[in-house]
């Protein structure tokens, strides 16, 4: 399964998690603080989104007032073949 990494700033976590969220063919974000450890995995399926998300963006507010910088893991799903 394809990964990708993004640096990025506390204030801007949620936001940048909305964008990668809406691009679709994401299977699960990891937010990871400076050390490496894993704060927060979510995972997504096919389907997920609006009001079902609002308790995620809430803990990612939250998690973003912790520490200056994340690490972003995502997880895509493999185009069809």
């Amino acid at each position: 399964m394809p990964t990708e990494e993004h640096k990025v700033d506390g204030q801007n976590l949620l936001a940048r998690v909305k964008e990668i969220v809406h691009e679709g063919n994401v299977r699960r974000i990891i937010i990871k603080n400076e050390q490496g450890h894993a704060l927060l995995e979510i995972p997504l399926t096919i389907g997920v989104v609006g009001a079902v998300l609002l308790p995620v963006w809430v803990a990612i507010g939250a998690i973003a007032a912790l520490t200056a910088r994340y690490t972003l893991v995502v997880e895509k799903d493999l185009p069809p073949a």
